[in-house]
């Protein structure tokens, strides 16, 4: 019966929490912006606006969610719910202190249900049977494809430096040294791979208000939208999780949980600000400089280190490279 009951109760306990993040951050996102051009943002509801992400999700899931009549009505209302169960399924082989699962692929499953995740952008375009919103679906499709060859070879890269797919010895092997520093350039191009991942600005292409109105998530109202928007704010959150793991690593010490936790929290916290600070400060991309520079910087970059990382160990062990 305990088992059953844990069973249950940890999942919420991962849930919640991250839940609760997202909702603050997108008041902190508010707050950033708004201080950037030196305004107050939110700051009536609750003391000094706390309680705005509560009053914002409260009127949006007590809305009625409008579906359009040309919609294909089951799709239209699963792909948001898809949307967020993948951000918060994706979270599972994260190094907590107390994870749901010691998955010894977990670098794998993580890019796989950040594949899946297109999936739910798409079919939400499609559904709707609105050109504005088919546009920015495939938009965010052709920018999550491409942008995943990209993580995906720096993962590679990471993974030849640390010998194992398991994040947990990702924290193991920076014990002494974060992977930052002898893997900068790789940490600059996945921290803009994230920004593009997650459709953030400077790359928030499929949401360009000018031509697009609001992208592949235009013809959702209410409950709908906010699955759609506490899925990406889930999923900003867990790429910058995963960031500080990947190249600001900590030794995990099972005597004092509470300084892992502590240490990853500050990390995450950090990156996430300057995700906002980008937003405030830099024009949005033009959609073929988007392409551009995925596929003839970025791209031939981590090809050529990806080859070098292979190499070092055939240096290493004295075997002369096959021709």
């Amino acid at each position: 019966m305990n088992s059953v009951i844990s069973l249950i109760i940890n999942p919420f306990l991962y849930i919640i929490p991250v839940l609760l993040a997202v909702a603050f951050l997108t008041l902190v996102e508010r707050k950033v912006l708004g201080y950037m051009p030196l305004q107050k943002g939110p700051n009536i509801v609750g003391p000094m606006g706390i309680l705005q992400p509560l009053a914002d999700g409260l009127k949006l899931f007590i809305k009625e969610p409008i579906r359009p009549s040309p919609s294909s009505q089951i799709l239209f209302m699963l792909m948001p719910i898809l949307a967020l169960t993948l951000s918060l399924i994706i979270w599972i082989p994260l190094p907590m202190p107390h994870n749901l699962s010691h998955i010894n692929l977990g670098i794998l499953f993580i890019l796989a249900l950040s594949s899946l995740a297109v999936y739910s952008v798409l079919g939400s375009g499609w559904s709707s049977n609105s050109k504005y919103a088919l546009i920015g679906a495939l938009r965010a499709v052709a920018q999550a494809i491409s942008y995943e060859v990209t993580l995906g070879l720096i993962l590679l890269c990471l993974v030849l430096l640390t010998g194992s797919f398991s994040l947990m010895n990702f924290n193991m092997t920076q014990e002494f040294v974060w992977l930052i520093m002898p893997a900068w350039p790789m940490a600059a191009m996945w921290f803009t791979s994230t920004l593009a991942e997650t459709n953030r600005a400077p790359f928030d292409l499929t949401e360009g208000e000018s031509e697009l109105v609001s992208g592949f998530n235009v013809e959702y109202a209410g409950g709908p939208f906010a699955l759609f928007f506490l899925a990406e704010y889930a999923n900003i959150l867990m790429m910058n999780t995963l960031s500080a793991i990947l190249f600001f690593g900590m030794a995990y010490n099972p005597y004092y949980p509470e300084i892992y936790t502590l240490n990853l929290m500050i990390k995450t916290t950090i990156l996430s600000i300057l995700f906002l600070w980008i937003r405030a400060s830099y024009p949005r991309f033009r959609y073929d400089q988007l392409m551009h520079l995925i596929w003839k910087n970025f791209l031939p970059i981590t090809i050529a280190m990806t080859i070098f990382h292979i190499s070092l160990p055939i240096f290493s062990n004295g075997i002369p490279p096959m021709v």
